[in-house]
């Protein structure tokens, strides 16, 4: 399931403590996961921490969202500057559906000037990637509609 979470960056914090937060919320999420390590996942930040330091404080964050994949999560972090971050109420607890997870990709954004810093950090970590992240999954088709059209065509005929 698709979600998406905004952190507060500068003025709020800085971009490594920005970085941090980002960090928190992705291990505490792989974190549910019994199959899963908090620690992996922490390491794998550690590892894009410098470049997720200069994707944070160059603005890249504000509109190329850092990806967490994790079972049924599918989670886009970005970052919120300015004004616009002093009011800013933050959802920092751990995304939901990560429970059943048996593996995890933290899929970093590569604007222009930073894609050889990226794809370096990428590749410092199995757990991280420069490539585009998948789509978010669909609701299933056999779920069923989410309108009964059948139903809603009987209503409008008895008016």
């Amino acid at each position: 399931m698709r979600r998406t979470r905004e952190i507060a960056a500068a003025p709020v914090r800085s971009a490594s403590a920005t970085w941090t937060v980002i960090t928190d919320l992705v291990a505490d999420t792989v974190a549910q996961s019994a199959g899963l390590s908090r620690e992996e996942a922490a390491q794998a930040m550690a590892a894009a921490e410098p470049v997720g330091r200069m994707l944070v404080a160059g603005g890249h964050l504000r509109r190329h969202p850092v990806t967490l994949v994790a079972g049924k999560v599918h989670c886009e972090i970005t970052t919120v500057s300015g004004t616009a971050a002093l009011t800013l109420e933050e959802n920092l607890n751990p995304v939901p559906g990560a429970a059943d997870a048996d593996s995890f990709m933290i899929y970093l954004p590569s604007p222009v000037p930073l894609q050889e810093q990226v794809k370096a950090a990428a590749d410092a970590h199995a757990r991280l990637s420069d490539e585009t992240a998948p789509a978010a999954e669909a609701k299933s088709a056999s779920a069923g509609p989410l309108i009964d059209r059948e139903a809603l065509r009987r209503a409008v005929q008895q008016r």
